[in-house]
């Protein structure tokens, strides 16, 4: 009996004694770096997307104002050239012709009318002295007041010559650099023909369109941020100039034109710019769009919080569109751990565990 009291004691013993390996601990999630980010302090900037092409405010495509045989051209495609700096000149013998004699004739005039004028002032003595009849004076005025005409006439005539031999010289109307050369020497060209392209490539003009239902947020010198290919996503700047005053009927869209400082001449124009015009701004913690679930009554976001998950209520601030940011007023702390992504389906509760920490976003 005493036996059989034994082996019910062990057998009781070993019933009750659990194997450690059914005692299963919480399975553990891991997390990469593309399943978080990281709260942080930055400014979020809001405002309508815009797309458009830059071109040089000003650009002058110049043209033969007399025509000739090109004797030389002294500039070339993409050279810097200065304000009346001589691009090429025309060959037109006519025209120096013209003006040699035009020239000729003034010193005539002018020594004619200094003829004529002499002439009245000696009248004017002899007619003081009673040496001469008074009409004998007036004939003398009449001829001094025609060799003046004679000379202004020659003047104007001397003016319009100067000018059009100035015209066989093609000048750059300002600094800047030469975007077109459509002649070469030995060219004959007529009145018209275009020979230069001149643009000023430190102000270039964002030419761009905004929907219509927004135009109301924009406004003369807001800020316009925006990118270009080729340019490794640097970020260029501006303000808003002016508004078209009609939308274009057929897209509801309207134009607006944006100046763009280039004094290093690093921004090429021509080139096609997204980006946005900046209506709002505002400096705080800032979260990806995708971080926030907006499913329930209250936005919320799932966190990181002693290695479980967890789900917080948020308030929103400014929303960015185009970067697909959000900011948040309440809520979370800087450097709180959200889930984003495929994470964002785990339980709270759930206990995580984070491989690789992932920069702040």
């Amino acid at each position: 009996m005493k036996r059989y009291l034994g082996t019910l004691l062990l057998l009781a013993t070993a019933c009750g004694r659990r194997d450690p390996s059914d005692a299963r601990a919480p399975h553990v999630i891991e997390l990469g770096a593309e399943d978080i980010v990281v709260v942080a302090t930055d400014v979020v900037l809001s405002g309508p997307a815009i797309s458009g092409t830059l071109v040089p405010i000003r650009n002058a495509q110049l043209r033969a104002e007399v025509g000739g045989s090109v004797l030389e051209t002294l500039a070339d495609q993409g050279q810097h050239v200065a304000a009346n700096q001589v691009l090429a000149r025309i060959e037109a013998a006519a025209i120096r012709d013209a003006y040699t004699s035009v020239k000729a004739s003034v010193s005539t005039a002018e020594l004619a009318a200094d003829l004529a004028d002499r002439q009245v002032k000696r009248m004017d003595t002899l007619l003081a002295a009673g040496a001469i009849a008074e009409r004998d004076r007036e004939l003398v005025v009449q001829q001094d007041a025609q060799a003046r005409s004679a000379l202004a006439n020659a003047k104007s005539g001397l003016v319009q010559a100067e000018k059009a031999l100035a015209n066989t010289e093609i000048r750059a109307p300002f600094a800047g650099v030469v975007s077109e050369r459509d002649v070469s020497a030995g060219d004959v060209i007529g009145p018209g023909s275009p020979t230069f392209g001149v643009v000023d490539p430190s102000r270039l003009q964002f030419q761009a369109t905004v929907p219509a239902a927004q135009i109301a947020t924009v406004h003369v010198g807001d800020p316009v941020s925006f990118t270009l290919n080729g340019y490794n996503g640097r970020t260029f700047g501006g303000s808003i100039i002016r508004t078209s005053p009609v939308a274009d009927p057929a897209t509801r869209q309207v134009q607006v034109f944006a100046e763009i400082k280039n004094p290093d001449n690093g921004i090429v124009g021509g080139l096609f710019a997204t980006g946005r015009i900046v209506t709002q701004s505002s400096r705080g913690l800032v979260a990806p769009l995708s971080a926030i679930d907006t499913r329930y009554l209250k936005p919320s976001v799932l966190r990181l919080r002693e290695g479980k998950v967890e789900r917080v209520d948020v308030a929103l601030g400014l929303r960015d569109e185009v970067a697909e940011r959000v900011e948040i007023t309440a809520g979370v702390a800087a450097g709180d751990t959200l889930l984003l992504g495929q994470a964002q389906g785990l339980t709270p509760g759930t206990p995580v565990r984070v491989t690789h920490m992932a920069a702040e976003r």
